[in-house]
């Protein structure tokens, strides 16, 4: 797969192809290289239910310049028709058709190896249960009727009842699958308990291990690109370890925005599964050129920012004026080229948010 800047841009996580050291360049607007755009919604889109400043401007100039939007969500609680009347009270446009949910792709994994008919006990809300149920599979609440399978979404609602019957379940045999495994949810509060977070109650209490049907698993980066009909998808969100290790695996380029879970440090520390090719500070990202991150003499240069490998207990050195954006740039492409400094986590951490107060990055 070639990039916007003509550069090699495959999987960087298969074998034999080198980790991404570095953000690529596009020389004009990514909406006028890339005919779709496969966008998360929370920490994207939104933030807990509430717009994201911007947001639905970008989207807007995006589908002028004919990009083909699509909402592809792990949040498997609410049906495709919900989330499209809430995005159309924001100011987006958009249909039920519009929107992917790790939900639909369950009830695709499920409806490709049980029989039409199969009951199959649902652990979440009524997005799950629509989705089974248009797989052609018979929704259920209870383990007495024999269920062939269980599927567990996020819902705020699920309770022990429900958790114990499907513990039940599951180990009289029925095949367990996991909408999503993500482990926090992104609030206005700060991150709290995902999916990811309650299936470990039923995997402790059985013992099995669930198939997994949301980002960063193939199965809705397969359903986002069918559904949309995509060439040359662009995949738009703000996780690391979902929406861009999707992309990755699913070999298309990604677009990391930093108005949701991720922050600055975590991009300079992602491993390779995890380095997106593009990185904006929000939505408006899609409408813009991304200037070239070029190495040099052990140096890279971004704008006006020029980073390297630093000497003693400096990690990283950073110097320059300009767009902190750029800066956090060719920052990624001194980490990454680099790798991470010696230490714990937290001492890596450290010593990330050492390097960027140098570039003035937001908090």
């Amino acid at each position: 797969m070639t990039g916007a800047a003509g550069l090699d841009t495959a999987d960087p996580g298969a074998p034999g192809r080198a980790p991404r050291t570095a953000p690529q360049a596009c020389a004009g607007p990514l909406s006028d290289y890339y005919d779709a755009a496969l966008l998360d919604l929370d920490g994207v889109v939104y933030l807990g239910g509430t717009p994201i400043p911007g947001a639905a401007d970008a989207l807007a100039v995006a589908a002028r310049h004919g990009m083909k939007l699509a909402y592809v969500t792990n949040n498997a609680s609410r049906t495709p028709h919900a989330i499209a009347a809430q995005l159309a009270a924001m100011g987006i446009p958009a249909t039920a058709t519009d929107i992917v949910t790790s939900a639909q792709a369950a009830g695709h994994l499920l409806a490709d190896r049980l029989p039409p008919g199969s009951p199959v006990l649902v652990v979440g809300g009524a997005g799950l249960r629509l989705a089974v149920r248009e797989r052609g599979l018979r929704p259920v609440t209870s383990a007495a009727v024999g269920p062939l399978a269980v599927v567990q979404g996020y819902a705020p609602h699920v309770d022990y009842g429900l958790l114990a019957e499907a513990a039940i379940a599951i180990n009289a045999g029925a095949w367990y699958v996991l909408s999503n495994a993500d482990p926090t949810l992104p609030t206005p509060r700060g991150p709290q308990p995902g999916n990811g977070s309650l299936a470990q109650v039923l995997i402790h209490a059985t013992g099995r291990q669930p198939v997994v049907a949301g980002k960063p698993e193939p199965p809705l980066h397969r359903e986002s690109v069918e559904r949309v009909g995509a060439k040359r998808p662009l995949v738009v969100g703000d996780r690391l370890d979902t929406d861009i290790e999707g992309a990755v695996r699913g070999g298309a380029d990604s677009l990391l925005v930093l108005t949701g879970v991720t922050r600055p440090p975590d991009l300079l520390l992602a491993s390779p599964a995890h380095r997106p090719s593009y990185i904006a500070a929000d939505l408006a990202g899609l409408n813009t050129s991304h200037p070239e991150v070029s190495a040099t003499d052990g140096r890279v240069r971004c704008g006006g920012w020029t980073a390297a490998g630093g000497s003693g207990e400096a990690w990283l050195a950073v110097s320059g004026t300009g767009d902190w954006i750029d800066g956090l740039r060719a920052l990624c492409g001194a980490a990454w080229s680099a790798g991470p400094p010696p230490g714990s986590p937290e001492d890596q951490r450290r010593a990330a948010e050492v390097v960027l107060a140098a570039i003035g990055e937001p908090r």
